[in-house]
């Protein structure tokens, strides 16, 4: 096991670590919601696979008020999910997923670098100081969610390993268990489901390595016990329930691309100017919008995170590596 020393992370910007209720506070009050209805949602998830454990040292982050939006609600988070895993309905995740077991678990670090070792998930959890981050999640069907995530960011771990000069992309390889996901029966996909981004994705502070949401440990429907979060691209560049971490020199294949090439680039970059070939990408439904008859709302490129993100693309032809 990978003994991981702290070598004093500094927050960007420094604010106090604070209490569960303290952080709740603040971002319902960012988002505008009440404190009865979200102490409601905590409880509101009937179908959730898992009973949440509150995440304790949580740090507020400025990267979380890039999104301004009204949070989803945590029992539309936790039973609307694509998990393919545990089937491809949205509903079969959060019924089938209490099978999945979080511990003990492991992720091993493979590859292009000077530190290559198996690393506990609780020695994961420890490695950096966690924050809350609220990102929009923009799924290639059409829809959308607001989530409270936990975690840090990606680079954290990636620089504690020690890349080499010859690490171009870094490549996540998820659980492929039958016995624990009924989902593998299907041929839908190549398991283990595989994802990959270019090194300086990977390195953007934006990358996240997600352990919770809202507050409390990630449900097995969403990824227990460890997920990628990329607020900027389609949904499912974000593995979940990672069981390896690789850092290779050649761009690495990911399962939708193999699935369906025409369909699923490398990059899967939120871009509303490029359609999906069998619908129109320019705008999306948001979950969780109390009005049943609420009009959709256009898709922002780059998922809204232009800004921050835009350079790691300049000269590239995003039509072609979409």
């Amino acid at each position: 096991m990978l003994l991981l020393k702290d070598r004093g992370f500094v927050h960007r910007l420094p604010s106090e670590i604070t209490p569960q209720t303290v952080f709740e506070g603040r971002r319902r009050l960012l988002a505008g919601m009440g404190a009865a209805a979200t102490l409601g949602l905590r409880n509101a998830s009937a179908q959730s696979a898992t009973k949440a454990v509150p995440l304790a040292s949580v740090r507020s982050n400025v990267l979380g008020a890039i999104t301004i939006d009204k949070p989803t609600p945590l029992s539309d988070v936790t039973s609307y999910n694509n998990f393919y895993e545990f089937g491809t309905d949205k509903s079969d995740p959060a019924r089938r997923a209490h099978t999945l077991k979080t511990r003990p678990w492991t992720v091993a670090i493979e590859g292009a670098v000077k530190k290559p070792a198996p690393i506990d998930i609780d020695d994961l959890l420890k490695l950096a100081a966690m924050e809350e981050r609220v990102y929009r999640l923009r799924c290639v069907e059409g829809w959308s969610m607001v989530i409270p995530w936990v975690g840090y960011s990606l680079a954290e771990l990636i620089r504690r390993v020690e890349p080499t000069g010859n690490a171009k992309f870094v490549q996540f390889v998820t659980l492929a268990d039958p016995a624990q996901m009924p989902g593998l029966s299907s041929s839908v996909l190549q398991w283990p489901y595989v994802e990959a981004l270019r090194i300086d994705e990977a390195m953007h502070p934006l990358t996240m390595l997600a352990f919770g949401l809202y507050g409390q440990t990630l449900p097995n429907q969403n990824g227990a016990p460890v997920r990628l979060v990329v607020p900027w691209k389609y949904g499912f560049k974000s593995a979940k329930s990672i069981v390896k971490i690789r850092l290779v020199e050649q761009q690495p294949a990911t399962s939708w691309s193999l699935a369906a090439p025409e369909e699923y680039g490398f990059y899967s970059n939120v871009n509303p100017k490029v359609d999906h070939p069998r619908w129109s990408q320019a705008t999306e439904r948001r979950i969780g919008d109390s009005d049943l008859f609420a009009k959709k709302r256009p898709t922002l490129m780059f998922n809204g995170y232009e800004a921050q993100v835009g350079s790691l693309y300049a000269g590239m032809d995003l039509k072609k590596h979409f």
